[in-house]
């Protein structure tokens, strides 16, 4: 099968060509991504829903992470994006019910990786069940609830340690409930500034709800 082959940018953010998905990320080229944070309300607290990577990715396994996301291929544009959510958690939704944030630059860096992402990033309100949720199991072992308030607070080290609370799959696929203990080292370490941009934009939306 075909490697992915992916939109390849300039530090200005010009297209300058394809490559590989291999040959992006082990050259540290720019390229594009879908993000989207799935976030609701819940007695005034505000709460991200974040996706717990198979531990067989490339990148950050076992990490919690952005609720859906994944890479754009050459020529797509983001409104593509929105089959992630389709694909990793089984919610049908339409790109124009998405809440547009902007393009957060960010950049990951693992063994033999270099992962520079220009992130067209989205918000999405939605309580359903996390039993609703039909999770794509090579991509996506778990869905927690993190409370923003706390998550805040974790990453500017004023606190150690938070529960989580979600559900782990097990190996015959079914949802087990779940409740962890997570300190920063078990989130995936997206830059500073895009968690903040992020942060800013979800409570901003939810106070304008």
């Amino acid at each position: 099968m075909q490697e992915e082959q992916l939109d390849i940018f300039d530090e200005a953010g010009q297209h300058i060509g394809v490559e590989a998905r291999s040959e992006v990320h082990r050259l540290g080229l720019w390229h594009q991504t879908f993000h989207c944070w799935i976030y609701r309300v819940v007695d005034e607290q505000i709460e991200l829903l974040f996706q717990k990577r198979h531990p067989q990715k490339d990148t950050c396994p076992n990490l919690l992470d952005i609720t859906s996301a994944g890479h754009l291929l050459a020529s797509e544009q983001p409104c593509d994006g929105v089959r992630e959510l389709e694909e990793e958690l089984g919610l049908s939704v339409g790109f124009e019910e998405l809440d547009k944030l902007g393009v957060i630059r960010d950049v990951t860096v693992a063994p033999s990786i270099i992962d520079k992402e220009m992130c067209h990033t989205f918000l999405y309100e939605c309580d359903q069940p996390l039993r609703a949720y039909r999770v794509q199991e090579e991509e996506v072992t778990g869905l927690f609830w993190v409370n923003l308030q706390e998550l805040e607070r974790l990453f500017a080290d004023e606190i150690g340690q938070i529960s989580v609370i979600g559900f782990l799959l097990l190996e015959n696929g079914e949802q087990k409930d779940t409740a962890m203990i997570a300190s920063k080292p078990d989130f995936v370490p997206h830059e500073v500034h895009y968690y903040q941009q992020v942060f800013a934009a979800v409570k901003l939306r939810a106070a304008n709800r």
